[in-house]
């Protein structure tokens, strides 16, 4: 993928902005499309900071949908190949995509009493862990929250996730 400067994303036509940004909030181009009037950003910090703003300023039901739309770790997605680009990068860079036997019972289980919970999947940004052992630890921890929480800690994680992506995306 190559990389562009803020000012070539800042030219891109709306349909551009839309194919290269819609996935940094995990198939939900609704936050990229919101954030095309706001343009010219003038630094990625602040591309992100409105992306941060236009979630926050979302209906909640328009956030649980954000946050459904993420897939679980060595979930579903995972095994039938159906997670994009992104999140397979960023899951197997901790080994999500490729578990033993016990360790995906166990994810598995961490998985379904964590949708179980909360009715979303639980999302950690991976990007801040060094290893998958802490991810599981930090779901463990955080599946003992009340639910305004976990959906606060959520969309927190959403947005470090969406950051990792900008900055992979955009030259600094």
């Amino acid at each position: 993928m190559r990389r562009l400067t803020l000012d070539q994303l800042n030219a891109l036509p709306a349909a551009d902005w839309l194919s290269l940004l819609g996935g940094i909030f995990e198939h939900s181009t609704w936050v990229a499309e919101r954030s095309i009037a706001a343009r010219p950003f003038l630094s990625l910090a602040q591309l992100h900071q409105h992306m941060l703003d236009t979630v926050t300023a979302a209906s909640r039901e328009e956030q649980l949908a954000l946050l459904r739309a993420h897939p679980e770790l060595a979930g579903r997605e995972a095994v039938d190949g159906g997670l994009t680009a992104d999140s397979s990068t960023e899951q197997g860079r901790l080994g999500f995509t490729a578990l033993s036997a016990d360790e995906f019972r166990h994810m598995a289980a961490l998985n379904k009493r964590y949708r179980e919970t909360f009715g979303f999947p639980a999302i950690v940004a991976l990007a801040l862990h060094a290893d998958r052992q802490s991810v599981m630890r930090e779901i463990e921890q955080r599946s003992g929250n009340a639910r305004d929480e976990e959906i606060s800690n959520g969309l927190a994680q959403v947005g470090h996730i969406a950051l990792a992506r900008l900055q992979k995306l955009i030259v600094s």
